[in-house]
């Protein structure tokens, strides 16, 4: 199967619509717990034309993820857009003081991604949260430097606001060098927060923009109903709060909103980010080689006109609170 390419903003970087999240990768429980789970995934994903792979250094117990990943994809990294991240504030143990966007952090933490990779460069290298302790000027400086000596390709950023977006442009811009080319943070159909400010920063500075949790950890895929789901999902084992909150009567209705059209609720879901200004890939995680499949599939499945985003907006309203659906 031939997954759709898109563009990440007005770089040059292209990736697979739909990208595989690595986050299972090496996590207790699942079944990519191990580096044999994990390569059944990865391979179905490559031979799926998924070819966009986005990891962090603290997936999987610190460095698990990236660990399996580029055990899995020796001998075809070229097949391969790899993203990682980095500057979390979980604790990798490197046992440096400070911010962790500084010049000093990342230029050790992008050694010991590329060596856990087993790779010579990534393809975009994210701040993985704000580091409010180091000058944005000084972390694009230092990723700047990557990118100089052919370490890391691109880079990009996550969870930023819409106004800290603004200040890393403009810092850019001020000072000639590099720009950040993406931004990821949450965003769902169950958590529109971005679209106030972040999306339309993306849209007007050109960045490409990646969705975490795209799927709301499974209650937008049709598998949870309000009697329940799978009982080996995530939600049910460990975030059952999720399930016990969710807005059930608009869920029901969107499943017959999909059923009025033939597609599956995935397939709307995915069809639905996609026609979103500035999305470039919908990553989502898996833990099986059928998940992968379908992933790839829903990308491609269905594109919605103006009358079904009208009444998909309808459905799951963008809260009058900013503070909900964050």
């Amino acid at each position: 199967m031939v997954n759709a390419q898109r563009r990440v903003g007005d770089s040059g970087l292209v990736v697979s619509a739909a990208g595989l999240g690595c986050n299972n990768f090496g996590r207790p429980g699942t079944a990519t717990e191990t580096i044999q789970g994990s390569r059944v995934v990865i391979d179905a994903a490559i031979d799926q034309g998924m070819f966009f792979f986005d990891t962090a250094d603290m997936y999987g117990r610190g460095g698990t993820s990236e660990s399996y990943i580029g055990e899995a994809i020796e001998g075809r990294r070229d097949r391969v857009v790899l993203a990682t991240k980095f500057g979390h504030e979980y604790d990798m143990g490197y046992g440096f003081p400070g911010g962790r966007g500084s010049r000093r952090y990342v230029r050790f933490a992008v050694e010991q991604s590329l060596r856990r990779l087993r790779t010579d460069w990534i393809d975009l290298y994210q701040l993985h949260l704000p580091d409010v302790e180091t000058p944005i000027a000084e972390t694009i400086d230092a990723l700047d430097e990557l990118v100089d000596e052919g370490k890391i390709r691109y880079y990009g950023h996550s969870n930023f606001t819409g106004w800290q977006v603004a200040e890393a442009e403009f810092t850019a811009r001020g000072r000639s060098t590099g720009r950040f080319v993406s931004a990821q943070n949450q965003y769902s159909l169950l958590a529109r927060g971005a679209e106030r400010e972040v999306l339309p920063a993306v849209s007007r500075y050109g960045l490409g923009f990646f969705p975490f949790f795209p799927l709301h950890n499974g209650l937008l895929t049709g598998k949870f109903t309000r009697d329940g789901g799978p009982s080996g999902s995530r939600i049910m084992n460990e975030r059952r709060f999720i399930w016990e909150n969710a807005p059930w009567d608009a869920l029901e209705a969107y499943a017959a909103f999909c059923a009025e059209r033939g597609i599956t609720m995935l397939e709307a879901t995915y069809g639905w980010l996609l026609a979103q200004p500035g999305v470039s890939s919908v990553i989502a995680g898996a833990t099986t080689a059928a998940q992968v499949e379908s992933n790839v599939r829903a990308a491609v499945a269905w594109q919605p006109d103006a009358e079904d985003l009208a009444a998909i907006d309808a459905l799951f309203p963008l809260p009058e609170d900013p503070a909900v659906g964050l």
